[in-house]
């Protein structure tokens, strides 16, 4: 039977056989790998997989296309997760998970940042996202891209664009751009902070307002003496910084502040807001 797309849900259905053949190939998928594929939908990308893996895990929210994976897929080759991608433990899987999918572009952000959450149980993530969001991802500082997100997974992946894919690759069209995107955990974090949570609430404030310079931005935390006595130029504004630049603000802060800080601010949800 048809299925019609549900907007709720974000569905863009991969149907360009040349896109999907690429993907896969980034992937490389290897027999006894462990893998999870978010919103494996009609099964575009979960077929290939499957033909080249022992096992695939997959995570489905919508109930008619996981009643069409169960009769698709046997359950000894493939097992469906149903629920929200946003609430799912990828850690519970086990270790050296790797993540694939074409994310519902309507929470990407967060479902970035859940990742993230994760990233110690991960081994690598190929994804899907609306173009604009690895823009973003992957921006350099003084870029316009430049912001939040792109500051707190370049703090905990590298990362690096596999392909740009044009509308006319999925049913229904969306009406953006994507690209697909390769995130690797780094294995010793180059710029460590003190502590994970002020470096997410650090990072938040100074973006919070783009056009503010740090020394409004930032007024909360810091004066001019503390600024200049950590070498940072108060007269910036936020996307004029390093990731190290943070890191550095958020060690002081947490010197400052002991004991009051949570990693949970790293990963805490955005919804659809630019981050």
């Amino acid at each position: 039977m048809r299925h019609v797309p549900r907007r709720r849900f974000g569905q863009n259905f991969l149907i360009d056989e040349s896109v999907i053949a690429a993907i896969v190939g980034a992937i490389a998928p290897q027999p006894g790998d462990l893998m999870v594929e978010i919103g494996p939908g009609l099964g575009a990308l979960t077929r290939p997989l499957v033909a080249r893996l022992d096992h695939l895990h997959v995570i489905e929210i919508d109930r008619d296309i996981i009643a069409r994976l169960r009769i698709a897929f046997p359950p000894a080759r493939v097992t469906v997760h149903e629920g929200d991608a946003l609430r799912f433990d990828f850690a519970a899987l086990g270790t050296r998970l790797r993540v694939v999918g074409n994310l519902p572009y309507n929470i990407s952000t967060p479902l970035l940042f859940h990742l993230a959450r994760h990233a110690r149980s991960l081994r690598d993530i190929h994804v899907m996202l609306q173009k604009e969001v690895v823009d973003r991802m992957l921006a350099a500082p003084s870029r316009a891209e430049y912001g939040r997100l792109s500051v707190m997974l370049q703090y905990r992946f590298e990362m690096d664009r596999v392909l740009d894919v044009g509308a006319d690759a999925f049913r229904p069209a969306p009406k953006v751009e994507s690209a697909v995107v390769h995130m690797i955990p780094f294995a010793r974090l180059p710029h460590p902070a003190r502590d994970e949570g002020w470096l997410g609430r650090i990072v938040a404030a100074a973006f919070s307002q783009r056009r503010k310079t740090l020394r409004n931005a930032l007024k909360g935390h810091f004066g001019a003496a503390d600024f200049e006595r950590l070498g940072v130029d108060a007269g910036l504004r936020a996307q004029d910084l390093r990731l190290e630049d943070f890191v550095r603000l958020a060690d002081a802060a947490a010197r400052n502040s002991p004991g009051t800080g949570s990693a949970n601010s790293l990963t805490e949800k955005n919804g659809n807001r630019r981050v």
